[in-house]
């Protein structure tokens, strides 16, 4: 009975915040300087006032805001996202066809970042005042403090000029197969640069938390007890210390996903990503409000559904965590 009431205060609570975001987003976005129209007229090459104001009301820009607003949110709860004024297609369509590319990048970034984040920071742990720690300490530094985009640059500097040994645009060739496993090693051998661009940032920070979340759980009692049996140090280090040390890293993997899926926007841009980042880039620029609003939706949704899921994680690491 205490699960079922959990469950359902956290769905009350993530229906009230969607809520909440999808006013305020649209608030912004409507905010913003710029009119659609006018963004759409000077692409064709110009067009006539009485255009411009059927444009208007085709789209219900001329009706008030808070009209407009009534209207987008009666459409969001039956599931529909509008049309986008650019690309003039379901703004759902869109955000589908882009979706698995941005999941494919955020995935494998975050994947990779985590295991190996944990493992140096374990390995910085085990003698903190060591050469190998303090490297490890060091480049955590540089990582953390280097910008997405100028990562992303000097990697497209390094691995297109100096080492030309992967693609830095697109997410396939152009004479792919389209399908079998020669394509999904292209997809792999394009998702290199992109996934160690955004990696990078939160490997660093996944290090340094390890590090220091192991250096504490070391030093408890439970550890020195293991220890005082005569157990191995790999068994002490990897069975007892590292499942609670990894506890605070977990949660802040799943609390950073929303930073993630903001990166993902500047490095699908640098390498031309063709993901939710990309589509959000060019519906800003061409003023695609319900493109926009859709994309900001879904990520507020995946960010909602990834901290449920660092709840459950938790309590699939640490049984102790009981639900309330």
């Amino acid at each position: 009975m205490n699960v079922l009431r959990f469950i359902a205060q956290r769905l009350l609570q993530a229906f009230l915040l969607v809520a909440a975001v999808v006013v305020l987003n649209f608030a912004l976005v409507h905010a913003a300087p710029g009119d659609p129209v006018e963004t759409i007229a000077g692409a064709s090459g110009g067009m006539s006032e009485e255009l411009k104001a059927e444009l208007r009301a085709s789209y219900g820009l001329d009706k008030p805001l808070p009209v407009q607003l009534g209207v987008y949110l009666s459409r969001v709860v039956q599931l529909d996202l509008g049309y986008s004024y650019f690309f003039n297609l379901p703004v759902s369509g869109l955000i589908a066809e882009r979706v698995p590319a941005t999941l494919l990048l955020v995935v494998c970034s975050v994947l990779w970042a985590f295991l190996a984040g944990t493992a140096l920071g374990v390995l910085a742990a085990r003698k903190p005042n060591g050469w190998l720690s303090q490297t490890i300490t060091v480049l955590s530094m540089v990582g953390f403090a280097a910008p997405v985009f100028w990562s992303g640059m000097m990697l497209v500097i390094l691995f297109a000029a100096v080492i030309p040994i992967f693609p830095i645009s697109d997410m396939r060739s152009v004479d792919a197969s389209g399908g079998g496993w020669r394509d999904v090693l292209d997809v792999a051998h394009h998702l290199v640069l992109p996934s160690v661009t955004l990696g990078l940032v939160y490997l660093a920070q996944y290090s340094r938390l390890a590090r220091a979340s192991m250096l504490e759980v070391l030093g408890s009692d439970f550890v020195r007890t293991a220890r005082a049996k005569g157990l191995a140090e790999h068994v002490v280090l990897y069975k007892h210390a590292l499942r609670n040390a990894v506890l605070p890293v977990i949660t802040v993997l799943g609390l950073q996903f929303g930073n993630v899926m903001a990166g993902a926007i500047l490095v699908e841009t640098v390498f031309n990503w063709p993901g939710l980042g990309r589509l959000a880039y060019e519906a800003v620029l061409r003023r695609d409000y319900p493109t926009v609003l859709g994309v900001l939706l879904f990520s507020s949704v995946v960010v909602l559904v990834m901290n449920q899921l660092t709840d459950l994680a938790y309590r699939l690491v640490d049984p102790r965590i009981k639900a309330r």
